[in-house]
C-alpha cells in the first residue's frame, strides 16, 4: 500500500490532530531541529496552522502512525507544491521523542518520496536542514539529498550562529 510501511503508516492531518500536534510543536526541544522561530504558541495559532495544511491546494499533510498501535508519532508534508514545475519542499518532524533514532523517519520519508514521485509525478523534492542537525542530513543523504547550497549563518540558536543547508532530490537520483 502506498502510505504503508513495515512499521508506520501516513494518513491525512485532521482537526482530530491539532491537540498532539499543538504539544509537539510547543516541545522546544522537538522544534529546535525544524523550526527557525522558537516560540510559544497557542492552541488558536496551532488550530490555525493545521487548518491552512489541510485546507491548501498546494500541500500535502500527514501524520506518521506506529502500526502496531496506531498511536501517532510525528508529521510529513509536502509544502509549496508547484504543479507546473513538478517540485515540492518536504518536511519531517518526530513529535515523540521516543521514537527518534529508531530508522522510523527514513521509512515515513520514504513513504512520502514514493508518493511525490510515483503518484505526483514530481521532477524534484527539497528540503531545508540545520547545520547542526547531523542526524537529519545523514537521513537526507542516505535517501539521496545532495546539498545545494547555504544561507551562511542564517540562524541564531543557543548562543551561536548555523547555516542553513538546502538539500535537493531530482527523481531519477531517488534511492528506492
Amino acid at each position: 500500500m502506498l502510505f504503508t510501511g513495515e512499521r508506520i503508516r501516513l494518513r491525512k492531518m485532521s482537526n482530530e490532530d491539532i491537540s498532539i500536534y499543538h504539544k509537539w510543536r510547543n516541545d522546544i526541544e522537538v522544534m529546535q531541529y525544524t523550526n527557525p522561530s522558537l516560540d510559544v504558541f497557542t492552541y488558536a495559532d496551532t488550530e490555525r496552522f493545521v487548518n491552512s495544511v489541510i485546507e491548501s491546494h498546494n500541500s500535502k499533510g500527514y501524520v506518521i502512525e506506529e502500526i502496531s498501535t496506531s498511536k501517532p508519532i510525528g508529521v510529513t508534508s509536502l509544502i509549496n507544491i508547484d504543479y507546473v514545475n513538478r517540485n515540492a519542499e518536504c518536511i519531517i518532524d518526530i513529535g515523540d521523542k521516543d521514537y527518534w533514532s529508531k530508522g522510523l523517519g527514513w521509512e515515513a520519508f520514504k513513504l512520502l518520496l514514493d508518493f511525490a514521485f510515483k503518484e505526483l509525478n514530481l521532477h524534484k523534492v527539497y528540503l531545508r536542514v540545520f547545520s547542526f542537525n547531523e542526524r537529519a542530513i545523514k537521513l537526507y543523504q542516505k535517501l539521496g539529498f545532495v546539498k545545494e547550497g547555504k544561507l551562511e549563518e542564517q540562524l541564531y540558536r543557543d548562543g551561536k550562529w548555523h547555516d542553513i543547508i538546502f538539500m535537493g532530490l531530482l527523481k531519477r537520483n531517488y534511492k528506492e
